[in-house]
């Protein structure tokens, strides 16, 4: 019997998916890209386009280009070759992370990705709604202006607010001047527990207080309460959520953040390359229907306090020390999952990527130019998807300008 020896660089096509909160059309960059290799897809211009993902999870799946073989399919028969020991023995033998491209128009929920222990506690009771036993932790890479709640402000930004009249009686009773992140859960389950009417008297309240009285670093929260009540009317509670207790922050081409398992955030705007741990676990509390959300209760119990300054959410980029050339940064999140390349040539430039000891799977983002792998020469276009094997170096060269961002173990 013959046994055929997998390729180690393939080219993939991603799948789209179409959540109210995506944009429109071809204004969305998941869709455009999507439509780039996939020749079967055809943009509507009246459906939301929200998200390309192109791993291996079964939702929405990564395809082999020329077969149309599901990425899953082929990792399965392959796993030395396509995955290595690494993946194998410490990432539970499948693609160990998740990459998306996603393009946001409005509020995404308000939401946290539970820890493993809960995950895996979640999927036993109720596999339907967490389907699977892992954790989640992500980096969001701006590939434009990138609008974000995310974290928690912190406490010294967060008292005076709740010193304003209408705002007391969500402060625990019995709480001093000396809040810990104890109060600052029962806040935030409080505000979520919050009557309707009295959401909307809190956001009527807070349209009516001077920026003097928010004081300067709360100054933008009228500006966002008629954004997010036009989005998701006047009675979600996520609104009183994400502009009094968590950061906003607005993110330019290159910046990324880091957000930890439970860490709670919120996506309002832009287009970016997301990653994470191979999971599709989240609990939601706003910024969605009543009945998509999860229970209070459980989404305040399962909150963590890590990260209480914007700047805490930031992961900026290095120089990957796996760049011949130094035209390539790395997004080195604090978890064994994934890092993130992101190569930016410009015309005639070229690099070389060292080899990995685990997969990588690599978008083109713009520009066009080729990959030298395997023995072999690729076409990149924007939007071209591959896989590389481990141990396989690459080199990336265009005449007229390239970017690709790189998921590698």
């Amino acid at each position: 019997m013959t046994v055929t020896t997998p390729e180690h660089v393939f080219q993939l096509t991603g799948s789209c998916n179409n959540y109210p909160w995506g944009k429109k059309g071809k204004q969305s960059l998941a869709a455009q890209l999507c439509a780039k290799t996939d020749k079967s897809f055809q943009i509507k211009d009246d459906e939301f386009y929200s998200e390309m993902w192109f791993g291996d999870y079964p939702d929405f799946p990564a395809k082999k280009f020329d077969t149309g073989e599901p990425l899953k399919d082929m990792l399965e028969k392959n796993k030395e070759q396509l995955l290595g020991k690494k993946v194998i023995d410490n990432l539970d033998g499948q693609l160990p992370y998740l990459p998306k491209i996603l393009s946001i128009a409005k509020a995404l929920p308000l939401q946290i990705h539970p820890n493993k222990e809960l995950a895996t506690k979640l999927h036993k009771k109720d596999p339907e709604n967490f389907t699977d036993p892992n954790h989640k932790p992500e980096i969001a890479v701006a590939l434009s202006k990138f609008e974000v709640f995310a974290g928690w402000k912190p406490l010294s930004d967060i008292v005076p607010l709740f010193q304003l009249s209408f705002l007391r009686q969500y402060v625990p009773a019995g709480t001093t001047d000396t809040w810990t992140d104890v109060t600052l859960r029962e806040i935030t389950r409080s505000l979520l527990k919050a009557e309707e009417s009295s959401v909307e008297f809190v956001a009527q309240s807070l349209l009516k207080t001077s920026k003097e009285d928010l004081g300067p670093k709360n100054a933008y929260i009228p500006d966002l309460i008629p954004r997010l009540q036009d989005q998701y009317g006047p009675k979600d509670p996520g609104t009183l959520v994400a502009l009094l207790c968590m950061n906003f922050m607005v993110l330019q081409p290159g910046d990324s953040i880091y957000i930890p398992a439970d860490g709670i955030h919120a996506y309002l705007s832009g287009d970016i390359v997301e990653c994470m741990a191979r999971s599709n676990n989240v609990l939601n509390a706003g910024f969605c229907p009543p009945a998509d959300r999860n229970s209070y209760d459980l989404f305040s119990e399962t909150l963590t306090f890590q990260a209480h300054t914007a700047a805490d959410m930031l992961l900026p980029s290095k120089k990957s020390e796996k760049s011949k050339e130094g035209r390539t940064v790395v997004y080195k999140p604090p978890m064994s999952e994934f890092d993130m390349l992101k190569a930016d040539l410009g015309a005639g430039e070229s690099d070389e990527i060292a080899p990995s000891d685990g997969p990588g799977v690599l978008i083109v983002t713009s520009g066009e130019g080729t990959m030298l792998a395997d023995g072999k020469t690729f076409d990149l276009k924007e939007g071209s998807i591959f896989f590389v094997a481990p141990e396989t170096a690459v080199v990336w060269k265009t005449e007229k300008g390239m970017q690709i961002h790189m998921a590698v173990v």
